[in-house]
């Protein structure tokens, strides 16, 4: 069985949190190019971190690697998402929670 890193639960954990921003608060059915450039940009960052796969929260972070307008867009897409994740997700949720 693959095991999968974390780097890629956490790109995971981020397309969900915009899908499910786009989805119910922004109500489209899919991501608009929009913030599908925000996923990629934000798996492009994780990709290329230089903490690799002992990167904390960005949050919590000391490298502050996105630029201001993605930074700011991906911080209202979490703080939106983050507090609905445990309805729609609970066990991805619960994993997310226990990994940071």
């Amino acid at each position: 069985m693959h095991k999968i890193g974390k780097k890629e639960k956490d790109k995971q954990t981020l397309k969900f949190m915009v899908e499910l921003y786009c989805k119910r608060k922004l109500h489209q059915a899919s991501p608009s190019d929009e913030y599908q450039q925000l996923i990629d940009y934000a798996c492009q960052r994780l990709e290329h971190c230089k903490y690799g796969n002992e990167k904390p929260a960005c949050k919590n972070c000391k490298t502050h690697c996105y630029q201001h307008e993605m930074r700011e867009k991906m911080r209202i897409v979490m703080r939106w998402a983050g507090p609905r994740m445990l309805l729609y997700d609970p066990l991805a949720t619960i994993r997310h929670l226990l990994n940071h």
